[in-house]
């Protein structure tokens, strides 16, 4: 039969811990440095995804009525004109 020695069990322990401990300041850290970079992201007041979609589509729309407005002065001018 095997005994466990006293000095393996408390290293196994004792690792055990350190890996607890190590899994957790990876989470705060990890957690701390997203914070930190949310609010540099926030003061250099980027837009997000959504709203440059927003306002490239709103864009996109005046582009095209622009473009109906031109066709129709066009034909109006050229109404007159004949």
């Amino acid at each position: 039969m095997q005994t466990r020695n006293k000095i393996f069990d408390d290293l196994s322990q004792l690792m055990t811990n350190a890996m607890g401990v190590a899994q957790g300041a990876r989470d705060e850290a990890q957690t701390a440095m997203k914070s930190l970079m949310d609010r540099w992201l926030a003061d250099r007041d980027l837009v997000t995804r959504e709203e440059f979609d927003a306002v490239r589509a709103m864009a996109q729309k005046a582009r095209e009525e622009n473009a109906a407005l031109e066709a129709r002065i066009a034909a109006l001018e050229a109404k007159t004109s004949a």
